[in-house]
C-alpha cells in the first residue's frame, strides 16, 4: 500500500516542511522599526571605526 501512495506521501511531507518552514521565518521576523535601529547602530559603528583607523 505504501508502493501506491509514496509520491502523494512524499508530497504532504514536503508541503508541512514547507509550511512550518515559512511560519517559523514569520514568527522570528523583526520589525522593521527594529531592524533600522539595529542599521543605524551599525552605521555609526561602522563610521566610527573606519575615522580611527585614518587617525
Amino acid at each position: 500500500m505504501l508502493a501506491k501512495y509514496w509520491k502523494k506521501i512524499g508530497l504532504l511531507i514536503l508541503i508541512i516542511a514547507c509550511v512550518f518552514n515559512i511560519m517559523g521565518k514569520l514568527v522570528n521576523k523583526l520589525s522593521l522599526n527594529k531592524e533600522m535601529i539595529y542599521s543605524a547602530i551599525y552605521a555609526i559603528q561602522h563610521d566610527e571605526n573606519s575615522e580611527n583607523e585614518k587617525n
